[in-house]
């Protein structure tokens, strides 16, 4: 079912373990990884600091754009979660200097309420 989800744009849920080392080299000292999504090969990690989004580009995949985006720079966001015949959750976040929000959509069983929570902590708390 991973890979269905995949092709139809739903994130799911990655083990932090599975991607400490790749993210060990960009991330700041005493930043901690909290919570991650994979969509093919490009992630969604969420960190003490920020939220970095890695966009994995070209057929063999070893060239790679990473936007992170402090939490203080963003200034509304918005949840929905999985309804009756709607099968995928959605998150958007807009971000200062943005007219558009950045979008992403995950599977259903992907906790978007506590997805909300821990971001929540990091913009209000910012």
């Amino acid at each position: 079912m991973g890979f269905f989800n995949s092709l139809l744009g739903n994130a799911t849920e990655v083990n932090l373990e599975e991607i400490r080392e790749e993210f060990a080299p960009i991330l700041l000292p005493g930043e901690e990884l909290e919570t991650a999504f994979r969509i093919f090969r490009d992630k969604w990690v969420f960190t003490s600091k920020r939220l970095i989004m890695l966009d994995v580009q070209g057929v063999s995949g070893t060239k790679r754009e990473y936007h992170s985006i402090p939490y203080k720079s963003i200034v509304h966001f918005s949840v929905e979660t999985a309804g009756t015949l709607d099968d995928d959750c959605e998150m958007k976040l807009w971000v200062r200097g943005m007219s558009e929000p950045i979008k992403k959509e995950f599977k259903r069983d992907v906790d978007v309420k506590g997805l909300s929570k821990v971001l929540a902590g990091h913009v209000i708390n910012e």
